[in-house]
């Protein structure tokens, strides 16, 4: 099947694409060696430097991955999945697992190392979940997640601050539906208050065992929760 001269536009972009369509249409399978760029540059009716940025792309993909000295073979026929987009499809008890390894652990480096300005920040967002128990579910969630995200922040690991941003649009889906699932702030509209403090108060005080002992049962908790209400909705 010949590729097909390009029109002229973005031709990195049209390269990538419609090589991308041939991998996909197992024109070249999995384990398979591509045409050199010569070849493809030809059939392409483009240059090797486009050619070889069109690779690129794709390597970076995932579909291909060039072998020193061998060429460049097709590794897979659709593109990976990149992070945010596997954790959107993972089931949030699984990204809640994971959560709790790198908030415990930041828990635990926010006690050793925050500053008089974490203080104040975490303090601040103390109260402002305090005050959102008056509001809806999704402000009370809002609330809640921007204290854990202080915890995180006093951690001062940009790692730990990075995957914590990433978990954060599947945990407040998460959270929104344990609460609309159970009646939790019917009774106790700033549900988890006294753990909240608490592990405010130990990463103030720099007590990293504390810190991270409350805020892994607070988490287990939540997890518990989450739990039933999908076994419930099955």
């Amino acid at each position: 099947m010949p590729l097909g001269t390009l029109r002229p536009s973005p031709l990195v972009e049209q390269a990538t694409q419609r090589l991308r369509e041939q991998i996909a249409a197992g024109h070249w399978p999995v384990g398979g060696k591509l045409p050199g760029e010569t070849t493809l540059a030809k059939e392409l009716g483009v240059g090797r430097s486009t050619v070889r940025e069109a690779l690129r792309a794709l390597a970076g993909a995932g579909l291909v991955r060039s072998r020193h000295g061998a060429g460049v073979f097709v590794i897979a026929t659709e593109p990976a999945e990149d992070w945010p987009t596997r954790l959107r499809r993972a089931a949030v008890t699984d990204v809640y697992e994971v959560r709790m390894g790198v908030e415990v652990q930041a828990a635990r480096l926010a006690a050793a190392r925050r500053t008089p300005e974490d203080v104040t920040a975490l303090r601040a967002a103390v109260e402002g979940r305090r005050a959102a128990a008056t509001a809806d579910d999704a402000a009370f969630v809002e609330a809640d997640i921007a204290l854990h995200a202080a915890v995180v922040t006093a951690a001062h690991n940009p790692v730990l601050s990075d995957l914590f941003t990433e978990f954060v649009p599947v945990l407040r889906e998460g959270l929104i539906a344990v609460l609309d699932l159970t009646s939790l702030r019917e009774t106790d509209p700033g549900t988890g208050d006294h753990a909240h403090a608490g592990l405010v108060e130990a990463v103030v005080a720099g007590d990293p065992e504390t810190a991270a002992a409350v805020l892994e049962a607070e988490l287990q908790s939540t997890l518990r929760l989450l739990r039933e209400g999908s076994a419930e909705g099955a």
